[in-house]
């Protein structure tokens, strides 16, 4: 099984940016899944946070990502994508900043 805090890979990656032909269902999907990873993340630096603020910080963007989630609605594609977007363009940045 693939750690979903490992980065913005995912079964969805292949639809790179582009849904047009993705049912709404599976673009619905990849959204669920991008936040979970990215959630992941948040948690994990949330983890290895060495003060109480950073660590606070972190938990603010987890519930943020969170209540996000909860107000997009499942049928709305341009705003499914646009988090998806969003999200992925987040986990890179994460991800560079972890390498260097």
């Amino acid at each position: 099984m693939t750690d979903p805090a490992a980065g913005p890979a995912s079964r969805y990656s292949a639809f790179g940016e582009n849904f047009d032909n993705v049912p709404t269902a599976m673009v619905f999907d990849a959204f669920t899944e991008t936040a979970a990873s990215l959630s992941s993340r948040y948690m994990r630096l949330s983890d290895e946070s060495t003060t109480t603020a950073e660590t606070e910080a972190w938990w603010t963007k987890v519930l943020a990502l969170r209540d996000a989630q909860r107000d997009v609605p499942a049928d709305d594609r341009a705003a499914l994508i646009e988090h998806i977007q969003r999200w992925r363009t987040e986990l890179k940045t994460l991800e560079t900043r972890a390498r260097g």
